[in-house]
């Protein structure tokens, strides 16, 4: 991204009560962030959600300023940052519709198509929740999943730990800048996560971790992710504020039952009970409802069939999802041209051909 472009993002960042959903809409009209500066107040203030009250907070000269201060301190500590319609961006994020426009990361980040598994839950963790933790991570460590959590007290550091000690990439999203770690005593942690994986922030460098911050991070936790695992909740939390934005994403969650009587259990009981979770009683239930499987097992399975004598948008999805492995029916729909409505009725008639089946979190793949 050119120098004015990334200006151009980091002052729409800051432009208040502008937000990601907007800044999006102000980007696609104007064909650019650098776009969006250069056109008529009046002509921008007509974009369907922005209106007058939004364009003096847009075009205020303070966000312009602080966003070149942003901007020299991302080109002199070279930092890493991967722009909303950037291919380095996390795909799954890319389908939400609140999902920042900017993320910056620090690390060894690769998501090359691994799943991802985003573990959240209290900070005051019990035995009952590490020993569940140790037990998931050691099982499922075979798939090879990412692991994506807070860097929080109890639950999230416990997930990200086990996940280095069995050789799995785990991932940090921040509630604040790289340069204001919350908890200060997490700072020990930093270069082993960054050598096994790294951190996602939406927020500047030197963002402090007020409260609002960490609720605005949880879209993130979950919108990366192909399901959420809460392990230990009371009745009210952030990770539950998670779970419900996971599902608002129609991504999977899944909850860690425990006894009626346990406060730290009370949240995960209700999601289940509600039907908001898929529960989990042992890790393998995570494996099952995954559908994940070992490359031995994937050799066994039947292999794809080069030859079809397919009608052209059927095959133009067979085609997808032959070369890209299984996808999000957000993902097929935008790369296949085709409408989800038309798309649900084309992976249904494939299945029912068996070249196609689908997998939990709206996924799909050829088999």
């Amino acid at each position: 991204m050119l120098e004015e472009e990334l200006w151009a993002v980091l002052t729409l960042q800051k432009a208040k009560g502008v937000g990601d959903v907007i800044a999006k809409k102000l980007i696609a009209h104007c064909g650019s962030a650098q776009n969006v500066f250069s056109e008529k107040k009046g002509n921008v203030a007509k974009i369907n959600g922005v209106g007058s009250a939004k364009i003096q907070h847009l075009f205020d000269k303070k966000n312009k300023v602080l966003a070149e201060q942003e901007l020299n301190h991302i080109l002199k500590n070279k930092v890493s940052y991967c722009y909303y319609l950037d291919d380095n961006y996390p795909s799954k994020l890319k389908h939400c519709i609140d999902g920042p426009i900017l993320l910056f990361s620090d690390g060894q980040i690769n998501l090359n198509k691994q799943p991802i598994i985003s573990i959240v839950g209290t900070r005051k963790m019990t035995l009952y929740g590490r020993d569940f933790i140790d037990a998931l991570m050691e099982e499922i460590a075979p798939y090879n999943p990412v692991i994506v959590s807070g860097f929080a007290y109890g639950v999230d550091i416990t997930a990200q730990k086990a996940a280095i000690k069995n050789e799995l990439q785990t991932i940090g999203v921040l509630a604040h800048g790289f340069d204001k770690i919350y908890p200060k005593s997490h700072k020990k942690y930093i270069s082993e996560v960054n050598a096994n994986g790294g951190f996602y922030t939406e927020f500047w460098h030197n963002d402090e971790p007020l409260r609002e911050h960490f609720l605005k991070r949880n879209r993130i936790v979950a919108g990366m992710s192909d399901a959420t695992v809460i392990i230990e909740s009371a009745q009210k939390g952030g990770s539950l504020v998670t779970a419900d934005i996971a599902n608002s994403y129609s991504r999977d969650v899944f909850a860690v039952p425990g006894k009626t009587t346990d406060l730290l259990s009370r949240g995960c009981n209700d999601l289940i009970r509600r039907n908001k979770a898929g529960i989990l009683t042992s890790p393998s239930d995570l494996i099952d409802a995954m559908n994940w499987k070992l490359k031995q097992e994937s050799a066994k399975s039947i292999q794809p069939q080069l030859f079809l004598d397919l009608p052209e948008e059927e095959q133009l999805i067979y085609d997808f999802l032959l070369k890209n492995n299984k996808q999000h029916l957000d993902a097929i729909a935008l790369e296949c041209g085709l409408p989800v409505y038309k798309l649900a009725t084309l992976l249904f008639n494939m299945e029912m051909k068996g070249i196609m089946r689908p997998l939990p979190g709206k996924l799909f793949e050829v088999v």
